[in-house]
């Protein structure tokens, strides 16, 4: 007599105890979290179904006669933030902004949720991470008080669920998703399951009720957001939240929006009081001198489409080890390596290499685009001449390793933004385009024509004649 073979019914089946991934058979890594050793076996394989046709909500429009009035967006009353959102929150828009701790990422939202607040429009700020008592003590310092900002304590799905019935918010704060958790889910909060299961509820809900949804999200230690990377595809915005917590100036990014643009930056500052939107925030980044001074030089970044005026600073010493230090802040170390070694084979300055060098950014802006490596060069060339750059100089340019200065984007924005802070001399590489009426733009092919802005004296005087020397 044959063997029975055994049913779909009859086999066992395994699944991830991290993520909830199922499969018909064991594997020692799972596919979907990359965990080793958490497939295990849990009953019988689930049975094979299909999806007959059933019921549409709607019915199917010409593209044309869809109304994109229900898609217009509504300010948060933070000018900065609805800069990066394309205009602001759209209703039914789900938007995750995610940041390292202490950032500042529940004092801007707790601000957010504030000023949105109206009579028409109700915000739910739901805090699964402090107690009701504590946001509140916040929202005092802050002057984040509105009395139609309802605030509820809860780390429970089904709990939040229930507020959303009971008050029936246009906007909800969450902070934060990987906090809450479902009860009809296996897992501790913050588990893949659990993220996963928060955010597709919350943004469901968010959909059939036309509300706008600000979620808080964890980061790794590696600055990625913490949790399935399919949380990140199932949101309609995506923003990085950004700064030194030693300094006060903060950064919101868009990394993904599908109701505007992914190059717009906001730019904010955080203080006892709170934190405030900064349309100009050049000034954070620039010391206002009556002399200049050697080892300094400016230059202009686009963060975005936003440029920003920032200064650069450089300081050689004599090296009391034989190996001399190289340390930076707000640079990128492999760059002013890369500076240095240009500036010693293409520019002649030999004193580099035995000395201590220390470079860094003003007012804790940080500089990683090529654009800044003719102000970084410019800067160590001026510290080891200690000679200073001529007053209110501007260096725009990437420099490469043959020492040639190449061109980079938005030169034309940058010299405007320098030229309205009051700079009138700029370096600039070859072919800038049109350039501001009364501002003096000298064009630089290599870095032999940029060394020539440091004075005569320093290239061939006395002991400073191994700084700066075509």
């Amino acid at each position: 007599m044959a063997a029975r073979t055994k049913s779909a019914k009859d086999r066992p089946s395994y699944r991830c105890t991290e993520c909830g991934w199922t499969t018909a058979k064991w594997l020692g890594r799972c596919p979907e979290c990359q965990a080793w050793g958490t497939v295990e076996e849990f009953g019988g394989a689930p049975a094979v179904r299909t999806t007959a046709a059933g019921r549409v909500s709607s019915a199917a429009l010409p593209i044309g006669q869809v109304d994109s009035r229900q898609a217009t967006a509504r300010s948060t009353g933070v000018g900065e933030l609805d800069r990066v959102l394309g205009g602001g929150l759209v209703p039914g828009a789900v938007v995750l902004l995610a940041g390292e701790p202490g950032v500042g990422k529940s004092t801007l939202l707790l601000d957010v949720a504030a000023k949105a607040a109206s009579e028409d429009h109700r915000t739910l700020y739901v805090t699964a991470e402090e107690s009701a008592s504590q946001v509140r003590m916040r929202a005092d310092r802050i002057r984040a008080i509105n009395d139609h900002l309802y605030l509820a304590a809860e780390t429970d799905l089904s709990a939040v669920l229930g507020h959303l019935d009971a008050v029936k918010p246009s906007l909800l704060v969450l902070d934060s998703v990987q906090t809450v958790a479902s009860p009809e889910i296996d897992g501790a909060p913050g588990g893949m399951a659990q993220v996963r299961e928060v955010a597709g509820a919350l943004i469901r809900a968010s959909k059939e009720r036309g509300m706008s949804t600000l979620l808080v999200g964890h980061v790794t230690k590696d600055g990625a957001i913490a949790g399935p990377r399919l949380l990140e595809h199932l949101v309609d915005v995506v923003l990085s939240f950004e700064g030194d917590r030693h300094a006060r100036l903060r950064l919101v990014r868009g990394v993904k929006n599908r109701y505007g643009a992914t190059d717009e930056v906001g730019c904010f500052e955080l203080h006892d009081e709170g934190i405030t939107g900064l349309a100009d925030p050049s000034g954070l980044f620039l010391t206002r001198r009556d002399e200049p001074v050697p080892g300094t030089c400016l230059t202009v970044t686009l963060e975005g489409k936003r440029p920003l005026v920032a200064e650069v600073q450089a300081l050689t010493v004599d090296s009391q080890i034989p190996s001399p230090r190289r340390t930076t802040s707000g640079l990128e170390t492999s760059r002013v390596s890369m500076m240095l070694a240009v500036l010693e084979q293409r520019g002649r300055i030999s004193a580099l290499g035995k000395r201590d060098i220390y470079s860094a950014t003003v007012g804790g802006v940080k500089l990683t685009e090529p654009a800044a490596d003719l102000a970084i060069a410019l800067a160590l060339a001026s510290a080891a001449s200690d000679t200073p750059l001529p007053k209110n100089l501007v260096a725009i340019g990437e420099v490469g390793l043959a020492g040639e200065v190449r061109r980079v984007t938005g030169v034309q924005r940058r010299l405007a933004e320098a030229y309205r802070l009051g700079f009138k001399h700029a370096l600039v590489p070859r072919d800038p385009g049109q350039v501001p009426a009364g501002m003096k733009v000298t064009e630089v092919a290599d870095m032999g024509d940029a060394l020539r802005v440091l004075p005569r004296r320093s290239r061939t005087d006395g002991p400073q004649e191994e700084g700066a020397r075509r």
